[in-house]
């Protein structure tokens, strides 16, 4: 099998804001030519698919800026530092929604862009989630709480109406695996 690594010659931050960085490098092809190769990097997330104890799934409808329209998703966002994936889902999910979660379970991690991004994606489902307080929103975040039926977003899903890729991951993975196990 042919070799097909690139070789990083030279690294270098591009662009840096709050949340990522635009890592600029030049590579050495396998070939030996030398190219440019731009990529997003920032640190990993988890993603939480909440049941609350009457089997409804707690959603978020969040603007996303990026695509010009309002997003119906799943709670979601960055690790912090020292934090593990459990802990740092078990957060996202009190500050986004203001749920607690029961029992957790890690469904998995996905590289959702890895043609672009290094972004790595953690998956959870949490059950008998139970209003517990108040949100605690990041400034850039406005966020509405609703719940809806699992079916009704796997639906969402087969319609193409539900278009966020980190919803759609794990609605399609808990319904192919987990599903007949809870």
């Amino acid at each position: 099998m042919a070799d097909r690594r690139w070789e990083t010659v030279d690294e270098q931050i591009a662009y840096s804001c709050e949340g990522f960085d635009i890592v600029n490098e030049t590579v050495a092809l396998p070939d030996g030519t030398e190219a440019e190769f731009d990529y997003l990097t920032e640190s990993e997330s988890a993603v939480i698919l909440p049941f609350t104890s009457d089997g409804e799934v707690v959603v978020i409808d969040e603007w996303r800026h990026a695509v010009k329209r309002e997003n119906r998703g799943l709670p979601a966002g960055s690790l912090e530092p020292g934090e593990d994936r459990e802990q740092g889902a078990r957060r996202e999910l009190r500050e986004e929604t203001g749920y607690e979660a029961g029992e957790m379970s890690y469904l998995g991690g996905f590289e959702p862009a890895n043609g672009f991004s290094d972004a790595y994606f953690h998956y959870f489902v949490a059950h008998d989630c139970e209003r517990a307080g108040k949100q605690s929103l990041d400034t850039d975040e406005t966020i509405e709480v609703s719940t809806a039926a699992f079916e009704d977003l796997l639906d969402a899903v087969r319609t193409s109406e539900l278009e966020d890729g980190r919803t759609v991951t794990a609605i399609l993975h808990y319904a192919l695996f987990e599903r007949d196990e809870n």
